[in-house]
């Protein structure tokens, strides 16, 4: 009885000692978790996962401790590693819908649209939500797959016909496909409860000119900017309406106000130029400036174009066997860049090769006229020309 006594003793010692380990790790995890999530809450991710990493045991699955460390990468930016913890999250706990939603978000964000449609399919069979309807169709629209995007857009709406975004994205779908009196159908029926919503109402319009129907397409951007919706479109595709309805003044002055907007666009710079001309403005004084606008906006960079011949011409003169194009690309070298002299003494070497030793003099001595006197290349060009004076005498008198 005081062996039995003894032992039981000495098991309930090893109990307590094990119990009193296993409250030491639970408070050590604790703590850990509490500082890793004060760490993330104020964007030191790193540090946060740098103690969450702690907690992860390869014998074990702490859903807490992984699903912290899930969120540290998706917030930190590394959404590989983000995917890679939230799938595994989510085949421990597959009935966790906000694990599926990261999950498909993360995929999306590293552009791996056929998973992110899957995660987002294993979301519907949970529960459905409009917002992931609408996110497999964003994830569709990018795999170019436009009838499958229409299609989760449309359910999406279904459930939400008033969501004006996603009543845009399918209406761009639509407008994309040409299918323009769609696009007008499903403005439509937004638009009759909120008529002057500045984002739906002008894709009606462009549905409009894009159909051609240019006076409703001027109908609808006219309210707009009645409204006070000065931006940039309204007035691009306001004025191009009037534009094909002969209507000048009103043209000119709605494409006008778009480049003070925005004066990039080549197509408006020639529009405002065509549009002068089709109501016979002076050409010098009205037209010409807006063409030469228009010109200069599609001409290439210069250094670039000077740059990227060179190389070209580099290329062909290490060949040995293509001086013709070497020729040509250090040409357009130097008339991109007349500073680019040396282009000249290399065309005329070129040509010294193919023998063309009248050519040759005629760049060598273009070349002199620009080099510096005393320099290298100078000498150089100065002994060849020498030299080939005397082929050509030779050939001359033979």
């Amino acid at each position: 009885m005081r062996k039995l006594s003894y032992i039981t003793g000495l098991l309930l010692g090893s109990l307590c000692v094990v119990h009193a380990q296993t409250q030491d790790s639970l408070d050590l995890r604790k703590g850990i978790l509490a500082e890793a999530r004060y760490l993330k809450s104020i964007y030191k991710t790193d540090e946060a996962i740098e103690k969450l990493s702690e907690l992860v045991k390869p014998e074990g699955f702490d859903e807490d401790v992984l699903s912290e460390l899930a969120d540290c990468h998706f917030q930190s930016g590394d959404y590989e590693s983000a995917a890679g913890t939230y799938f595994l999250l989510s085949s421990r706990a597959p009935d966790n819908i906000l694990y599926k939603i990261r999950q498909m978000q993360t995929y999306a964000r590293i552009k791996a649209w056929p998973q992110s449609i899957q995660a987002g399919r294993e979301i519907l069979q949970l529960d459905s939500i409009p917002a992931v309807l609408s996110f497999i169709g964003d994830s569709f629209r990018q795999m170019e797959s436009a009838d499958s995007a229409l299609w989760y857009y449309r359910r999406s709406l279904a459930m939400r016909p008033m969501n004006e975004s996603v009543v845009a994205k399918a209406v761009n779908v639509l407008i994309g496909k040409g299918d323009y009196d769609g696009a007008i159908s499903l403005t439509g029926a937004f638009l009759a409860e909120d008529p002057d919503n500045t984002l739906v109402a002008p894709l009606k319009g462009l549905s409009y000119y894009r159909k051609g129907d240019y006076e409703s397409a001027i109908s609808v951007f006219q309210r707009q900017e009645d409204i006070g919706n000065d931006t940039y479109p309204i007035h691009y595709y306001l004025g191009q309406s009037y534009w094909h309805t002969k209507v000048m003044y009103r043209a000119e002055e709605e494409l006008l106000t778009a480049w003070q907007i925005d004066s990039s666009d080549v197509n408006l710079a020639y529009s405002i130029a065509a549009v002068k001309s089709d109501g016979y403005r002076p050409f010098e004084k009205e037209v010409k400036p807006w063409l030469d606008k228009a010109w200069e906006m599609i001409q290439p960079d210069p250094a670039t174009m000077s740059r990227l011949h060179q190389q070209y011409g580099l290329g062909y003169y290490r060949r040995q066997d293509s001086w013709d194009k070497a020729i040509e690309h250090y040409k357009e070298a130097y008339r991109y860049n007349p500073k680019f002299i040396s282009a000249l003494s290399t065309i005329a070497y070129c040509y010294e090769i193919k023998k063309d030793y009248k050519h040759a003099l005629e760049w060598y001595e273009k070349y002199l006229k620009v080099a510096t006197p005393g320099s290298q290349g100078y000498e150089f060009a100065t002994k060849s020309i020498d030299y080939l004076k005397g082929e050509l005498f030779m050939e001359e008198n033979e």
